[in-house]
This record gives structure tokens, C-alpha cells and sequence, in this order.
């Protein structure tokens, strides 16, 4: 008999966690609502082998990621979409601290050979157009500087759209999750190859 993965560890799906905030929790949504589910629905819909985990947190900064991440990204972890930042940036917090803890869970999971799908968060307009400059170029600096996919803004087509977004105005209905699923898909797929890769 031929060395190798027996039949059931070879169908074993990958693991991708996706680590962020509410955004990645599903907060007000039902349970099969959220971004977890709708993105696992999708992904088995056009037969990926992979099994989406909710490591999301609402209220998350990127204080509370980096404290969280090592036991919130298990051993059996194949890759991970990293959604964090937006939490610090409604909170006015300085640009240079999230950046610094989003570089240092880059850091840690590099070092654990994991590819990393980066969602990417736009500053709010009223915080300023300094803020906003310094805070947007977060996520392609770190995207560039580490070699990582990138979606750079999680909600795109989503922010600022009433019809597609809860009574707060800042987290997405259903329909809001929809269309950005649709957006991130093809990221997601990419990070998918990379893991069957690694």
C-alpha cells in the first residue's frame, strides 16, 4: 500500500479563519445571515473544499486582535482573512497604532506560513482629511510590505448606502453582507489556491 494521506485526510476541508470584528461576527444579523455563512454558502456553491471559521469579536480593535490572535487562530488553521482596524479608526484612535498591531499579527502569521487575505477599512470622511490619509494607506502598505492579498475596503458598495445597511448605519443588512461577498469572492478564491498550495 502505497505512503500517503489516508482517504478521510485527504477530503478534509481547508480551514480559513476569518478574524475581525462585528463585521466578520454577524452583529444583528440571524444566524445565517453574516458574512461567515453567506461566504461559506457561496464557496460551497462552486464546490471549494473549505470550511469558513467566525473568529469574529464585536467592538474588536486592533489592540484587542493582536491580544487574541494566537489562540483565536488555532494549529489546524490553513489561512486567514484578516478584517480589523475600523473599531480604531471610529474610536479616533492614532493611525500608527493600528498599524503597528495589524504588522505585528502579519508578522506572527507569516511566521507560521499562513496566507493572509487583508480586508482593508476606509476612514470615516469626518475624522479629517489628515486621518484619513494617514489611515487609508494602512492596509496597501501592509499588503505591500508583506506580499499579502488585498481587498481594500471591505464594504465597498455597501458604506454610505442607507437601503444596504442596519438603523446605525454602520453594519450591513443582509443584503448589505450580499454584495460584499460578491466583491471579496474572487480575493477569497485566490487565498483558497494559495492554502492548496502551501
Amino acid at each position: 500500500m502505497a505512503l500517503g494521506l489516508s482517504p478521510v485526510a485527504a477530503q478534509e476541508p481547508l480551514k480559513i479563519v476569518a478574524f475581525g470584528d462585528s463585521l466578520i461576527a454577524g452583529f444583528g444579523l440571524e444566524r445565517d445571515e453574516g458574512f461567515v455563512p453567506q461566504l461559506q454558502a457561496i464557496l460551497d456553491e462552486r464546490g471549494h473544499k473549505v470550511e469558513i471559521v467566525n473568529a469574529g469579536v464585536s467592538g474588536d480593535t486592533t489592540s484587542g486582535g493582536l491580544a487574541r490572535l494566537d489562540w483565536s487562530i488555532g494549529p489546524d488553521a490553513d489561512a486567514v482573512i484578516l478584517e480589523l482596524g475600523a473599531n480604531d479608526m471610529l474610536r479616533g484612535l492614532a493611525p500608527e497604532v493600528a498599524a503597528g498591531n495589524l504588522d505585528a499579527m502579519m508578522e506572527r502569521l507569516n511566521g507560521r506560513g499562513l496566507p493572509v487575505l487583508i480586508a482593508g477599512m476606509r476612514a470615516a470622511p469626518n475624522l479629517g482629511e489628515s486621518y484619513g490619509a494617514a489611515f487609508n494607506r494602512i492596509y496597501p502598505d501592509l499588503a505591500k510590505k508583506h506580499g499579502s492579498l488585498i481587498y481594500p475596503f471591505f464594504l465597498e458598495g455597501v458604506a454610505g448606502n442607507g437601503g444596504l445597511n442596519q438603523p446605525d448605519g454602520i453594519h450591513p443588512t443582509k443584503e448589505g453582507v450580499k454584495v460584499i461577498v460578491k466583491g471579496i469572492l474572487p480575493m477569497v478564491e485566490a487565498l483558497i489556491k494559495q492554502a492548496q498550495a502551501r
